[in-house]
């Protein structure tokens, strides 16, 4: 009895179950330290950096603009699912993931030592947004390519819950990187966290990238990649190779993923990443800086909040994997996104209503329903919706672009609207809205589950 866990026709590639659990092990690591990255940076800019970087401006204007910074990352994420995810289609998935997890490492620990605006002047928010940016580099295609490999590991019959383990490694780097935000601002002064508190969460982010360098190292390149008949040698063929390869012998399967029109697929998938990339950055980053800075609630409550709701998630998230390979993909998507947009409202009116318990609760449910089960879905629907000569490209894309126009711009957004308007209605408003873009997108897509990852064209 053979231990494969790679599920294919006889003569496919095949990978054990301790190659599955370094897989798995893999996509966690990196995805859990991409996030906690990105959430040590964002709760950085809702709390502190609007003091040391931008210390110069009113407090409202200063949380504007520290948003802004963090969201041109998402800019050079785009750049870098560009780049890492054409190379990653091209000669593997192992190789651009090593390269992007040590981009974010050292960039991540780098910012970590930078001096402030006010030791430096205006050369500060400068160096920190030169470092968002080549953290963003790398992190454009880090959880694309985590969340190829491990779709591209998993027997098919459990390929969802598989696949969640890399949305619960998003949620354990949003729980250390809160966990450790809240232990700060539990034990030091305001004064300790303004000059030297900050920086200790970026400096151990390094112990982190070592380790799962390390573990990548070690890992073998994705059996479907190692399947793909446009593969020689480890290397895809270019499309004139390929082209005259299958016009000599006649390759259907060949002919079938370049010939095919894309666009359908990422479109779909694209919308299918709108909701749950623009509830993130409202729910994990701008509402932590709302709370503290315009209801005037202690910031360590807003931060505790998402610990809690990342805990949760732990739960969460592989049951709605599991759900989905039970149900299908399609019907879990209407129904989280039907949820998302009933508790909009009444998740924000428990947000503001004075209530500490109730706050937290708010906070709980909109991390949970409204981001971390439609990224459980997002992991395996998205890698199923493409073919595997581009999966990684338009998989990276797909979520760069929409972490852009959602998840960057969003939370600048709900800063503007909530100072216009003097009210918290617009960030319910948002919430709807983006969920809707999701629900829609779920609707007109074609149920994914079970779809064989070799095949070289999109499902639709």
């Amino acid at each position: 009895m053979t231990d494969s866990t790679h599920m294919e026709p006889a003569g496919a590639v095949t990978r054990t179950t301790r190659d599955l659990v370094r897989a798995a092990m893999s996509g966690w690591l990196g995805t859990a330290m991409e996030f906690m990255d990105f959430q040590l940076y964002s709760l950085a800019a809702a709390i502190v950096f609007n003091k040391i970087f931008f210390p110069d401006v009113s407090p409202a204007i200063g949380l504007i603009a520290a948003m802004a910074t963090y969201g041109v990352g998402y800019v050079a994420r785009l750049a870098g699912a560009i780049y890492f995810g054409r190379m990653g289609d091209r000669i593997g998935r192992k190789k651009v993931l090593i390269i992007t997890i040590l981009l974010m490492g050292a960039s991540t620990t780098l910012i970590g030592v930078l001096p402030t605006y006010a030791v430096i002047g205006i050369l500060a928010p400068i160096l920190l947004v030169a470092l968002r940016l080549i953290q963003g580099f790398g992190a454009g295609a880090e959880i694309a390519g985590a969340t190829v490999m491990l779709a591209e590991y998993a027997p098919v019959q459990r390929r969802g819950l598989v696949s969640s383990l890399v949305s619960l490694g998003t949620n354990t780097g949003t729980l250390a990187a809160s966990g450790l935000w809240a232990i700060l601002l539990a034990v030091l002064s305001e004064d300790q966290l303004l000059t030297w508190g900050w920086r200790v969460p970026f400096l151990l982010s390094f112990v982190l990238m070592v380790f799962a360098v390390w573990v990548r190292r070690n890992l073998k390149e994705s059996p479907v990649f190692e399947e793909r008949p446009d593969v020689v040698d480890g290397v895809a063929m270019s499309r004139t190779q390929a082209e005259a390869v299958f016009q000599k012998k006649d390759e259907g399967v060949l002919e079938a993923g370049l010939r095919q029109r894309k666009g359908k697929a990422f479109f779909l998938a694209l919308g299918l990443r709108f909701g749950q990339a623009g509830n993130s950055g409202l729910v994990q980053t701008f509402l932590v800086g709302y709370i503290a800075a315009t209801l005037l609630v202690d910031r360590s409550i807003p931060t505790s909040a998402i610990v809690y709701g990342s805990l949760v998630g732990f739960v969460t998230v592989p049951v709605v994997g599991l759900l989905g390979d039970r149900f299908g993909r399609r019907p879990m998507y209407i129904a989280v996104t039907l949820l998302t947009i009933a508790f909009a409202f009444p998740t924000m009116l428990m947000i503001i209503s004075g209530s500490t318990a109730a706050l937290m609760l708010g906070m709980i449910l909109g991390l949970n329903v409204g981001v971390l089960s439609l990224f459980s879905l997002e992991s395996v629907t998205m890698a199923e919706l493409f073919g595997s000569r581009t999966r990684f490209t338009q998989l990276a894309l797909a979520k760069e672009i929409g972490g852009i126009l959602a998840t960057a711009i969003g939370p600048v957004v709900a800063a503007t609207l909530t100072a216009v308007t003097g009210s918290w209605w617009p960030i319910a408003a948002m919430l709807v809205v983006y969920s809707l873009i999701t629900l829609l997108s779920a609707v007109l897509s074609p149920e994914t589950r079970g779809r064989d990852l070799v095949r070289l064209e999109d499902a639709v």
